[in-house]
């Protein structure tokens, strides 16, 4: 394209020659001009109509500006529901906790009210920045975190605790006749029918008959029979291969098989079988070997396993007896 350009006496002229390419680039800054004319011509104008109170201008800012409310509420909103979901959440492991906590602590022999009191706190206020949303989630993940931890820890402690808690209910400790006076004791001794000496391999509790026998811990009934030294027998298995035996009743009330816990009455004095009058006789065997009952009675509820074998070591060279030589045995 060729443009002559002429002044008004004719006495001058020019020619410009615009490329194709040159014209291109012409027109985009023609268009770039008139664009920011343009813009700057509305700004200025609706700036001033907002400042002013135009009634169009008026209008069309008050709608950006509940448009922009509206969408800052609603993401407002879509945030305090994902963080009330999470609080929800927490609040229901925290319950978790403080149940876990309570079983724990009723194990291990803490009053759960320890558990609760909330610790001291202070110190001087030295003030931070405001809490920004980023950071308020950041900090709710730590604690969902150390309360999933926390949790985890507090059942695999329950767990222990009751198991050995359930060891311990299965030692023999607890007295099997609570008004008995303590008789003859476990070892060798005069026999009160033969005048020999003889193998005691029990404890006789001296008591009325009629007086109740209560199982000196939880277990198994596997032996309720007559036995012709033994009288009215029971015979519950604690597990461990450890045995209690409860010889001389007038009455039983549990039979072969039957699940019995600790204290339970299980039968009655009586003076049955090879006896010079009522009592109880009391046997323990570990893995059978008679053991000396008064040592797992004396021990209370911390009778640990290590006493156990260490007292059946103790006892390696008392044989038991067979069913066929029990009757020979002074009771």
């Amino acid at each position: 394209m060729h443009l002559i350009i002429t002044d008004a006496w004719l006495a001058k002229s020019q020619a410009i020659h615009l490329s194709g390419r040159r014209l291109v680039l012409a027109g985009m800054a023609l268009a770039l001009a008139l664009m920011l004319v343009a813009v700057g011509l509305y700004h200025w104008v609706f700036l001033k109509g907002a400042r002013e109170g135009w009634p169009v201008f008026g209008t069309l800012v008050k709608l950006v500006v509940r448009d922009e409310t509206d969408q800052r509420d609603r993401f407002l909103r879509e945030n305090l529901d994902v963080m009330a979901k999470r609080l929800g959440e927490m609040q229901a492991k925290i319950t978790q906790l403080e149940s876990l906590g309570e079983r724990v602590s009723g194990l291990a022999g803490i009053s759960p009210a320890e558990i609760k009191a909330k610790p001291g706190r202070g110190g001087a206020l030295i003030s931070g920045h405001a809490l920004s949303l980023e950071e308020l989630q950041a900090t709710l993940t730590e604690l969902e975190q150390l309360t999933a931890q926390r949790t985890d820890l507090m059942t695999v402690m329950e767990s222990r605790l009751f198991e050995q808690k359930i060891k311990l209910m299965m030692v023999p400790t607890q007295k099997p006749v609570s008004a008995g006076v303590l008789g003859s004791a476990f070892g060798w001794r005069i026999d009160p029918i033969t005048g020999g000496s003889a193998l005691h391999t029990g404890l006789d509790f001296q008591a009325e008959s009629g007086s109740p026998i209560l199982a000196a811990a939880g277990g198994v009934v596997v032996t309720q029979e007559y036995h012709g030294a033994y009288g009215n027998m029971v015979e519950v298995d604690h597990g461990n291969e450890l045995i209690t035996r409860y010889a001389h009743a007038s009455k039983v009330f549990v039979k072969k098989g039957d699940l019995i816990k600790r204290g339970q009455k299980i039968a009655e004095v009586g003076t049955t079988g090879r006896s010079t009058g009522p009592h109880l006789h009391f046997e323990v065997w570990v893995e059978g070997v008679p053991q000396d009952p008064q040592k797992f009675l004396n021990a209370g509820s911390s009778v640990p396993v290590t006493q156990m074998a260490a007292a059946r070591k103790r006892s390696q060279g008392i044989p038991p007896p067979s069913s066929a030589g029990l009757a020979g045995l002074p009771q």
